[in-house]
Formats: structure tokens, sequence, C-alpha cells
């Protein structure tokens, strides 16, 4: 029987190629999963912890520093004012104020500053371009330090609409000086009125929808030329009986018992924290003093008592003395 063939060489080189081979992978291997490693710490190195990133819909501008550890950002956040709304004359805003603010003033005048923080305040027609708030903070000692926030409120220019067939009386003056005294004392108690309501943070309405027919801020000439004063508020043209709702929730505070010389029937509702609306010019109204009402309750109609060309619902709103914009308040009509 012949001897059995010799084993081939091929087999040892092929089995050390083979371990070179898997050495060679081995290797590459390790080095992917060194890169690898490195890459991820490099990454995590680069990425802060989740409790810093915080949404920078919730930080001040001052609160905005790179780096800056999640701590120092809440307190930064903290300290600062926010608020929403529209920085203009005519214009209002709802804001939030620094964290232990204890006292809050808007051009060295008080403001009301709800237990959460919250407060509203507004800017007249005639606003001078800068307003300042000063919050007093309170800390364990009873002072805490002040933050100051300047306000830039932006311009606004008016229209001037000459209404030459309106008298600007409604009546013989003889008459009208007698009559329209106790009008005004009565509007001006009812303003006095400090009365509990959150309307001033909802959102605002439109009490009825319809042609705007004069614009907040316009100037009215009338016939002869004698100049009236700016227009307080918006008027919205509709027929007669068309119904109005309340714009937000609030306690009303005037429903007069009979018409106006100027404004006709006219109610006036309190939303809270000094903002108020008063609605002119009504053919009815719905609700007495001392009600509490809803935003979109209705209130009363429209009609054209009162000074009035046409009928048309008269809205106006008044932040303490500052007579305020509804369309800035309430946005456009839907």
């Amino acid at each position: 029987m012949p001897p059995p063939p010799p084993r081939p060489r091929r087999w040892r080189r092929d089995d050390r190629e083979g371990r070179r081979d898997d050495r060679g992978g081995a290797a590459m291997t390790a080095v992917a999963g060194r890169a690898g490693r490195a890459a991820m710490l490099a990454m995590l190195l680069a990425t802060p912890p989740v409790s810093a990133q915080l949404p920078p819909s919730r930080l001040p501008p001052e609160a905005g520093i790179a780096g800056a550890p999640a701590e120092a950002q809440y307190r930064a956040q903290d300290a600062a004012f926010r608020w929403t709304g529209t920085l203009s004359q005519g214009g209002m805003i709802v804001g939030t104020a620094p964290r232990g603010t204890r006292t809050l003033t808007l051009d060295s005048r008080p403001v009301a500053v709800a237990r959460d923080g919250r407060f509203v305040v507004g800017f007249d027609r005639d606003a001078p371009p800068e307003a300042v708030l000063v919050a007093t903070l309170a800390d364990a000692r009873g002072d805490g330090g002040t933050v100051r926030q300047p306000l830039a409120i932006a311009p606004r220019a008016w229209n001037i609409s000459r209404l030459s067939s309106l008298p600007k009386y409604p009546v013989p003056e003889a008459l009208f000086t007698r009559l329209r005294p106790p009008e005004l004392a009565q509007i001006v108690a009812a303003r006095a009125r400090d009365s509990v309501s959150d309307g001033w943070r909802h959102a605002f309405a439109w009490p009825v929808t319809g042609r705007i027919s004069t614009l907040f801020g316009s100037q009215r000439i009338y016939a002869n030329g004698e100049a009236g004063s700016y227009h307080s508020g918006v008027d919205v043209a509709r027929e007669t009986g068309a119904v109005v709702v309340a714009p937000a929730d609030g306690v009303v505070i005037l429903a007069a018992d009979h018409p106006f010389t100027l404004e006709g029937n006219l109610l006036m509702i309190d939303h809270g924290m000094g903002l108020n609306s008063a609605f002119l010019h009504l053919s009815r109204i719905d609700v007495r003093v001392g009600d509490t009402v809803r935003r979109g309750q209705p209130v009363g109609a429209v009609g054209r008592t009162g000074r009035a060309t046409g009928p048309h619902l008269h809205w106006s709103l008044r932040w303490r003395d500052a007579k305020l914009d509804p369309l800035l308040v309430a946005g456009a009509m839907r």
C-alpha cells in the first residue's frame, strides 16, 4: 500500500495568514472602538446636561449666557421681568414681576401685583417714548434691592376725521353745561371701584363684530371747525339691536338708567387690576351694577343713543387713566 501523501504546507500558511487576518481584524476593531469611545466622550463633553438646556422662550435676554449653569440661568430668569403684549402708544402688556417682588411701580406710580407675581399695565394714546418699571424685592431680611426695566414705547400716527354735519355738543350749550357734570361724576365714581376679577388675565374678544367706522386715537373736527378730543375707543358699525357681549370676565360698575348726553346708554365693566371697558350708544342694557359677567355673555345691544350719526358700538378700554386701543388688546376681528 503506498504511503499517504504529505500534508501540504499551504495549510499552515493559510492558517498563519488566517491568524494574521484575525489579528488584523481585531486590531481594526480595537482602533474603531477607541475612536468611537473618543467620539462619544467628545460629544458628551460638548453637550451640556439636559437640565441646562432651557428653552429660549423661558429665558429673558439677560439670562442667555452660553455655558452658564442651569441654576444660574434659572436665577437670572427669576430676577427678570417677562411680559406679552404691545409696547406702543395705546398698547398694554400683561407680565410677571421678578421673583420676590414686594412693590412695583410704573414711572413712579404704584402697580398692583397678584399673588403669583402677575401684573397689567397700559400706555396712553399720548404716552412718552419711554416708561420704566421698578420692582422692589424682599429677601429674608426684608430688603432684596430693586430691578429696573426700561420700556421703549413705540409712537403711532393718528387719523383726523371731519364731521362737518355734526355739532360738537348734541344739546344747547347751557343744557349741556347743566347735565354733563353729574354724568361725569358717575363715570369717575365707577372707575374708582376696585372689583375683584381675573378678566385682565384672559384673551379679550370683540364685543361685537362688523365694519370699523372710526379707529382709536383719531381726532374729530366738528361743524364750524371746532376740534374735539381724540377718539378714545373703536367704533363698530352694526344694525340696532345687534347683541353686545362681554369681551372678558368682569364686574358691572355702571349701567346708566337713562341716556347720557354724549355716551347715550352707557355700560362699564371692570376687568380687575385697574382695567375696564366702556360700551356707548347702546339701545338697551341687559345687566345691572354689581353683576359678575363672563367672557362672551350678552350684556346689551347696539344702538345710536347719545351723540351718534348712526347705529354702532363704541368700545373703549382704560387702564387707570391711560386710554388703550382695543385693536391692540383684542387683535384683528375673526
